[in-house]
């Protein structure tokens, strides 16, 4: 059995795009007050900066939310939508260039009776499919915005066994605004995991 292994500043640097396939079967660790919480990433969507229109950093907008993406890689972007629930991002690439990547569902590791708690006793394929769901289960809040990744908090690292699996990519989810954008092949999936958000109806 492998040991776990966070993932290192370098992982982070590379562009949105190869970080949210890189990224799928990593596992999310979020060290909390009430125990630790994991969950393998099974489920990402790209977001380019100043080329994407679905982006927040999109045309190079900077304000209060957006700093954060104009980091090097490994930092978390949060932010709330609805008025109610979080999102975690993870900044990629380098220094300025504002690109990230939306962790949008989970499979359940570990400390599941600490996400079912925080769930309302969901159901377990239900616990992390959304990316509100994922960081309500997971604890994670505006308090966590701008956290370093390369941290002992809130990281990322290496499952105990690689998995061998297959990578779908689609189209990114409630972005119909974007133009065309809205047809940018930038969500990622493992194919047929049963943890994904929604299901892939067209796998490309």
């Amino acid at each position: 059995m492998a040991i776990n292994m966070k993932l290192p500043r370098e992982f982070y640097r590379q562009d949105g795009v190869a970080l949210a396939k890189a990224l799928l079967g990593k596992v999310l660790v979020h060290n909390t007050e009430q125990g630790i919480v994991k969950g393998i990433i099974v489920e990402t969507e790209s977001y380019m900066g100043v080329i994407d229109a679905a982006a927040h950093s999109y045309k190079g907008k900077k304000d209060g939310r957006c700093n954060i993406q104009y980091n090097e890689g490994g930092y978390a972007y949060i932010y709330m939508i609805y008025g109610m629930y979080y999102c975690m991002n993870i900044v990629a690439n380098a220094e300025g260039v504002p690109e990230v990547v939306l962790l949008r569902a989970l499979e359940p590791a570990e400390g599941i009776p600490l996400m079912e708690k925080r769930r309302s006793n969901a159901k377990r394929k239900a616990l992390l499919s959304g990316p509100g769901k994922l960081c309500q289960a997971m604890g994670i809040g505006k308090e966590n915005y701008g956290i370093d990744l390369c941290g002992d908090q809130l990281y990322v690292e290496e499952p105990e066994e690689k998995a061998d699996f297959e990578i779908e990519a689609s189209r990114r989810i409630n972005i119909d605004y974007a133009g065309e954008a809205k047809d940018y092949l930038w969500r990622f999936t493992i194919k047929d995991s049963p943890y994904v958000s929604v299901k892939v109806k067209k796998p490309c």
